[in-house]
This record gives C-alpha cells, structure tokens and sequence, in this order.
C-alpha cells in the first residue's frame, strides 16, 4: 500500500511537532524541516486540526502544536483519518471492474490492508517522535 502525499506530509508535520523543543512550532518551520511546500504542509495542518491533533495560537508566543490527543493517536488510525479509509483499489466508479462478480483480489487487498492499520496501531505519534529515534532541534524556528 503507498500512501498519498498528502498522509505522508501529515505524518512527518506530526512527527515533527512532537518532538519540537517546546512543542510549538511554525508551517514555514514545519515545510523547512520536511523538505515540503509550505502551502502543502499548511493543508496537512489544516486537516489535522480540524481532527483534533494540532491546536495553533495566533500572535507572539503563538504557534503550532500538537495536542494530547494527537500525540497519543494511533498511527494506523491517523492514516485511516487522512486517507479518509480509502481501499486498496476502487472497483467501482465510471467504469467498474468487469471481474467485480467473481473477484477474489479484492477480499485479499482488502485484508491486507487491515493488517497494513493493524501494525501500525502498534504505534502512538509520539512512539515515532521519542527522542532516540527522532531528535530534531531548532523546530521552533520563526516562532516568538
């Protein structure tokens, strides 16, 4: 399974918020650090707020962050959330797959892709962001 650009940019801001130095942080810092359009990210962030896992405060002091609640998702129901639980392959739509009556692949992608979520519900945001595996400095750049 590949991940759309937009989850993978939703991942690596989250990743990035977690394991900012005073847990705040910036878009502009946030695409820097992901080597990302600011407009890209800015998309990302807007969907994860509207999610509940980032909050952001106008003004000095103000900022980015990530909320408890987004630090203790699941990272398989995190991608689920940003993929809007997309399957593996879209049998429908316009023009439908003639094999739909009889086909069994789709049974098997649709089973490998629980077991894709199910490992990584193994794992919080913050479990990727702890600071042996993640230790970004200086996040929180263009903030103050």
């Amino acid at each position: 399974m590949q991940l759309s650009r937009f989850s993978d940019l939703g991942l690596r801001a989250m990743m990035l918020l977690a394991a900012a130095d005073d847990g705040r942080s910036t878009t502009k810092a946030i695409a820097a650090a992901a080597q990302a359009s600011e407009h890209h990210i800015a998309k990302a962030i807007t969907r994860l707020s509207a999610l509940g896992c980032v909050s952001s405060l106008r003004g000095r002091g103000g900022g980015l962050r990530i909320t408890d609640t987004g630090r203790d998702m699941r990272v398989g129901e995190l991608i689920r959330l940003l993929e809007h639980d997309r399957p593996v392959v879209e049998c429908g739509g316009d023009k439908p797959c003639p094999l739909v009556p009889a086909c069994r692949l789709r049974r098997a992608l649709a089973d490998a892709q629980a077991s894709f979520y199910r490992e990584l519900d193994q794992y919080t945001v913050a479990d990727l962001a702890g600071p042996t595996l993640l230790p970004l400095t200086g996040l929180r750049t263009a903030v103050g």
